[in-house]
């Protein structure tokens, strides 16, 4: 088979796109196409080394729509009951909750939640943006909804704003804003964070003579968990400036 010629910048050829997408090894991919069973733009493509614009190429391959992202960034509306870990143990993983062909891409939580917690979690492939959304020095805020056992004074907010020390940090941990959300004695606590510890939530609140009975993140950077994302759905995230500073 003679080499294939040089493309232009952004360009593929098809099976690449399908391979680069997840849609399976070069040959399976190549084998979609020449049955008949990839649509570019709503026409069928039978032939493997057509060439085409990869990032928002709009694509049916084998009954499924699909829009090619070079990299990846999706919202996931993470439900209760799923690990975040790339090796999960007791639960699920969460990505069991997507298509087969973002699993086989290898996406990565952007931080993680725990598998009782709900709501907003960032997922890619994209290594460098993964380490912007991550890096303590860039100071995203996450907002998170807490049902807390007892009410939630304004005392205990003053107290998370000031500063708490955790068993692992002699430094004091502050949010970056609480407030009781609610008329009258509320277990609301909306608390936004500008770190990531390990169980950070519940061990704030726990500082605070209180509880966590539930724990869902709403908020990351300027993006918030849209209402019409069911838990388990995802969808893709086109602008990564919501979520960075």
């Amino acid at each position: 088979m003679p080499p294939r010629s040089r493309l232009p910048a952004g360009h593929e050829h098809l099976d690449q796109i399908l391979f680069a997408q997840g849609f399976g090894a070069r040959r399976d991919c190549e084998g979609l196409i020449l049955h008949g069973l990839v649509q570019v733009r709503g026409e069928v493509v039978t032939d493997p080394d057509a060439v085409f614009p990869v990032d928002l190429l709009e694509l049916v391959v084998d009954g499924m729509p699909w829009v090619a992202h070079v990299k990846a960034l999706i919202v996931l509306n993470k439900p209760a009951g799923y690990e975040c870990s790339l090796k999960p143990g007791a639960w699920p993983g969460v990505h069991n909750l997507l298509p087969v062909p973002l699993r086989r891409r290898g996406l990565q939580p952007v931080g993680r939640l725990d598998q009782d917690t709900t709501g907003l979690l960032l997922m890619t492939d994209d290594g460098p943006l993964l380490h912007k959304l991550t890096s303590p020095k860039h100071h995203v805020p996450k907002v998170y909804e807490v049902t807390c056992k007892h009410p939630v004074t304004q005392a205990m907010c003053d107290k998370l704003l000031k500063g708490v020390v955790l068993d692992d940090d002699p430094l004091p941990v502050k949010a970056d804003a609480a407030e009781a959300v609610g008329e009258g004695e509320t277990c609301h606590l909306r608390l936004t964070l500008l770190q990531g510890k390990y169980h950070q939530v519940k061990r704030m609140v726990a500082a605070v003579s209180n509880r966590v009975e539930a724990l869902h993140r709403s908020e990351i950077g300027r993006l918030t968990l849209a209402d019409d994302l069911a838990p388990g759905q995802w969808r893709w995230l086109e602008d990564p400036k919501l979520v960075l500073p």
